[in-house]
């Protein structure tokens, strides 16, 4: 983050301020906010409400304000970074990614075509196969799918499925 705000600063050498919010995680989430000389909680917080409102995380806004001759006051330098970030917010591609925990299903062959009825209907992603004595396959399933594939696996009593936690502890 430290690298992104020193290469605007290169950037921009004549601008008074880089306000900025990140926000980093999914179950533990991190975040910062930095004012760069504003009045307290006039900048950063600002711009880290916007970052919340847009339901967003690992991400870095920086807000680069030069001065124009007016100043604000500080329900002023609120709105304008309020603003700024909202506007860039809206306009900018947001790139959504799933989390996928990984799963090991063993069987035989004769639940092949079962396990793969339901692969099929939950749309889960087959990571890896070996086909030896029995059908090993690791599948991903998004995080927020997992006790419903589960249940759906639990089902097949031949089936035995395990966490990569369980197999690497």
């Amino acid at each position: 983050m430290k690298l992104l705000i020193e290469k605007l600063k290169q950037q921009h050498p004549s601008a008074g301020h880089f306000c900025y919010a990140w926000q980093l995680g999914n179950d533990t989430i991190r975040f910062r906010t930095n004012d760069d000389g504003e009045p307290n909680n006039s900048a950063g917080l600002p711009v880290y409400g916007q970052i919340q409102s847009f339901n967003l995380t690992n991400i870095l806004v920086v807000v680069v304000r030069y001065f124009g001759g007016t100043k604000l006051g500080v329900g002023g330098l609120i709105q304008a970074y309020k603003y700024a970030t909202r506007i860039t917010l809206e306009s900018a591609p947001v790139v959504s990614r799933t989390i996928d925990l990984i799963f090991q299903l063993t069987f035989g062959y004769d639940e092949l075509s079962k396990v793969m009825r339901i692969i099929k209907e939950k749309k889960l992603k087959i990571i890896h196969q070996a086909m030896g004595v029995d059908c090993v396959y690791h599948i991903g399933i998004r995080k927020s799918e997992v006790p419903a594939v589960l249940s759906s696996f639990e089902q097949l009593y031949k089936v035995e499925v395990k966490s990569t936690d369980e197999l690497m502890g």
